[in-house]
């Protein structure tokens, strides 16, 4: 069950309310307009600045001004889309990994066949 306010310490209920006035909940899935993050609403908080709702998938909190929200089907789309881009990155991150690998053995390779003898330069005085 869905619950828009929170009590505070003094007893008072605060309503958490976004940019278009509509109430947002905690459990409902919102989107921070400022960098796109997307996430649900774990809990709600107010002091001077407003009202604040913090996002599961940041553990950031963020002003409940600047959050829009989504509904079922949006945030569905976002949370594959998100899962798709970390599997790709992930697949990047092993390539990078792979090729950074064979880089260092070829170095390693073409410093086995330095010639480190007595005929090179000494640079001393």
């Amino acid at each position: 069950m869905y619950s828009n306010q929170i009590h505070l310490s003094g007893g008072e209920d605060v309503e958490a309310l976004n940019k278009q006035n509509k109430e947002i909940f905690i459990g409902s899935h919102v989107r921070y307009s400022g960098t796109g993050s997307s996430g649900e609403v774990l809990g709600l908080r107010s002091d001077d600045d407003g009202v604040w709702a913090k996002i599961d998938t940041t553990e950031l909190w963020y002003n409940s001004r600047y959050l829009e929200l989504l509904n079922e089907d949006e945030y569905n789309r976002l949370k594959k889309r998100k899962s798709l881009r970390k599997s790709t990155k992930s697949s990047e991150e092993t390539d990078d990994k792979e090729a950074t690998k064979k880089k260092v053995e070829s170095i390693k390779k073409n410093l086995e066949d330095i010639d480190m003898s007595n005929e090179l330069c000494d640079g001393g005085g």
